[in-house]
């Protein structure tokens, strides 16, 4: 199987460049907080032969396969099996006080839509998992299973910003007293057949709801928003981060927390910078990039990509 087939990193040249000014000197640290397959990992190696790489993944089976890929050069690699907002943990047990760059690629990866059996394609019939680490947590069948009305219209109308919730929620409580919700067909029809005649091409009707459920899984927006902050402590001063998010919950997340990071603090009124109030990071990009039409037509799954990079420029105090 050749990954460089089958997976073309979004964005890749546009993350390279964002990351470069940091990563020139010897033994400069990047981590891919999002590890996946392991695009963006390799090609920052094979760009950067001075580097040293920290991946992070929740899916062994992502840290396996992007182990593989990123052998040849096993000596510059660390890979660790967490969470990524679990990346100052990660970085402090290996024993570095600062990184120079990191990167996320924040929602599903290639590696999960592409495997039928977990669950997160609507397009196809699966058990329904959704666990981005298959070796914890509950099952997108135990939400199903378990949560009321309320607390599904809850994460289809936060986590899906779908204006169905309700409807969709009261249909899957009538089905599943009939017998369990326990594949992705199954609940796909479900939401077809409660979707009114008027909206069935408005978009697929199970889009937002698989969104919701695949977000309440894994706990992600909550990682998002302990993670962005997490690795931007870690960085040094000249570090870069560059995020890239997939839906609009992630990125607001992303951008609250750049913008916070960006602004000074300095009471108002005071007529000069007080050095201990000064932002500690710049943006680096003007709101958020999205990709250029030849790079989605060449990768669809760049469509709904959003990127936003910052470069810390004072020590934290």
């Amino acid at each position: 199987m050749n990954l460089r087939d089958i997976h073309t990193p979004v964005l890749l040249e546009r993350c390279i460049e964002l990351l470069a000014p940091a990563l020139h000197a010897d033994n400069a640290v990047v981590v891919d907080a999002t590890l996946g397959m392991g695009g963006h990992s390799e090609a920052l190696l094979e760009r950067f032969p001075n580097i040293r790489l920290v991946g992070l993944d929740r899916d062994r089976d992502a840290l396996r396969i992007a182990g593989e890929r990123l052998a040849p050069f096993k000596e510059r690699v660390t890979l660790v099996h967490t969470v990524y907002d679990g990346i100052a943990e990660a970085i402090a047990d290996l024993g570095m006080p600062k990184v120079d760059g990191v990167l996320f690629d924040l929602g599903v990866s290639s590696l999960q839509l592409d495997e039928a059996d977990r669950g997160f394609a609507y397009s196809q019939d699966a058990p329904l998992d959704m666990r981005m680490d298959q070796s914890q947590g509950i099952t997108a069948a135990d939400v199903l299973a378990t949560y009321g009305e309320g607390d599904l219209r809850r994460i289809f109308e936060r986590y899906g910003e779908e204006k169905l919730a309700g409807r969709y929620a009261r249909a899957i409580i009538a089905s599943r007293t009939q017998q369990p919700l326990v594949r992705s067909g199954a609940l796909v029809k479900i939401l077809h057949d409660a979707t009114p005649a008027a909206l069935q091409h408005s978009g697929h009707p199970a889009k937002r709801v698989f969104q919701a459920l695949r977000i309440e899984v894994n706990a992600e927006l909550a990682a998002v928003e302990a993670a962005i902050p997490a690795a931007m402590s870690v960085l040094g001063v000249g570090g870069r981060i560059v995020v890239m998010s997939y839906q609009s919950l992630e990125d607001r997340l992303v951008k609250r927390v750049f913008a916070g990071a960006v602004r000074s603090t300095t009471p108002p009124g005071l007529p000069v910078e007080l050095a201990e109030h000064a932002p500690k990071f710049k943006l680096l990009v003007k709101g958020a990039e999205l990709a250029s039409e030849k790079e989605r037509a060449e990768n669809p799954r760049a469509t709904p990509v959003r990127l936003r990079a910052a470069e810390r420029v004072r020590p934290a105090l």
